[in-house]
């Protein structure tokens, strides 16, 4: 479903990426790991638009999105769950949903399904809810643009381990239904809650993560 070939970018201080190239298939969860500075950030920024390649291809279900507008790219089925979460402060959590929403299986009665802390907040302004209630409204608010591709740039940073659990449940059940999931992550030991295929990223460069506590190959 995504696919990202020998992709470079970088600022004006230099490099970021390297020729990094991954592929995430329809109804699998991905993980990028690596530590602050790795360059997790610049890869999700770059794959939703947000930062220009300087080198190298992005495809979503076959179709070249490497010079496409940001906007253009969620139309196509890319849905963005940044870091930070970034809802608007002045707006209510039903005005959040309101305004994300396009026709799809997603819907607000849907979403507050998966998130009923967010139907007790509905008209809560965005400064009013925690951190945790927050991240449920930036993760609602990017499956109501109905993605085929969800990127979530670490998505249970500083939640508490229950939300950062049912967060890990939810990705798993997102990818059954068919979208295809990109996320980032600190160290592999988070990671592996959610899926088995990593990725290390260092010094802008990805590698396959190896799980070193697994046993031999079996014969």
């Amino acid at each position: 479903m995504l696919s990202v070939e020998h992709l470079a970018a970088g600022y004006a201080g230099g490099t970021v990426l390297r020729d990094v190239t991954l592929t995430v298939d329809t109804g699998a969860v991905c993980a990028v790991v690596g530590a602050n500075g790795a360059g997790k950030t610049t890869l999700v920024h770059t794959i939703a638009g947000l930062h220009q390649p300087t080198a190298g291809r992005i495809t979503l279900a076959g179709r070249d999105i490497t010079r496409h507008a940001t906007a253009r790219r969620a139309r196509a089925g890319l849905g963005l769950v940044p870091q930070g979460r970034r809802v608007f402060a002045s707006l209510t959590v039903a005005e959040h949903l309101t305004i994300a929403a396009r026709p799809g299986p997603h819907t607000p009665e849907t979403i507050l399904g998966l998130f009923p802390a967010l139907a007790e907040r509905l008209h809560h302004h965005g400064r009013q809810l925690s951190g945790g209630e927050q991240q449920m409204l930036a993760i609602a608010r990017a499956l109501l643009t109905q993605p085929r591709v969800l990127l979530l740039d670490e998505p249970t940073e500083g939640l508490a381990a229950g939300l950062a659990a049912h967060i890990d449940t939810l990705l798993q059940t997102l990818a059954d239904t068919g979208i295809a999931v990109l996320v980032t992550a600190p160290d592999p030991a988070a990671a592996r809650t959610i899926t088995a295929h990593l990725h290390l990223l260092h010094q802008g460069t990805l590698t396959p993560a190896v799980d070193r506590t697994a046993g031999p190959p079996r014969a």
